[in-house]
């Protein structure tokens, strides 16, 4: 066998064919929207404005358009992004000041993030469900009430539509 044809049958097959191609399936998100909205525009239900491309809090233009923003449009129609369920032992002890983080933790993250609002708070004896209309929402509660209190904390994801936080401490 000549140099040259050991070249060849030691020469590796091409690696761009030997690969597994795993299409992306798109998330339908509902809320999203499609399309460019006009500049600016207002959600008129919060006062959101809609400007470069986000919602963001500010004053309303006065020549502004309307559109309802997708926070305003999951509270209406109740269907949340996430929710956060805290329980355990620390509830009963601390509940008050778990709920005080929680709202805390909301109002910082909406300075920034006008679609970022918690939707509603379900107090039962033995846990609090709290649901957002933000998937990052409820993760950063839960991490707050963790560095404060410790516990469990567990994150779960619904195929990227829906986040699912609980926190036992």
């Amino acid at each position: 066998m000549t140099s040259k044809a050991r070249t060849q049958a030691a020469k590796p097959r091409d690696p761009r064919k030997d690969r597994v191609i795993v299409s992306q399936e798109s998330v339908h998100d509902t809320y999203q929207i499609r399309g460019k909205l006009k500049e600016p525009t207002v959600c008129p239900d919060c006062g959101a404005v809609f400007h470069k491309g986000h919602w963001a809090w500010g004053e309303r233009p006065t020549d502004a358009h309307e559109h309802r923003c997708p926070a305003c449009s999951r509270i209406r129609d109740q269907y949340p992004a996430g929710s956060i369920t805290i329980s355990g032992p620390s509830l009963a002890a601390h509940r008050k000041e778990l709920l005080g983080q929680a709202r805390n933790e909301e109002t910082a993250q909406r300075a920034d993030h006008a679609l970022a609002r918690i939707m509603a708070v379900e107090d039962r004896p033995d846990q609090v469900t709290i649901t957002t209309t933000d998937l990052h929402l409820p993760h950063r509660i839960g991490e707050a009430i963790r560095r404060a209190h410790g516990g469990e904390l567990k994150v779960n994801t619904d195929a990227q539509s829906f986040v699912r936080v609980t926190w036992t401490g």
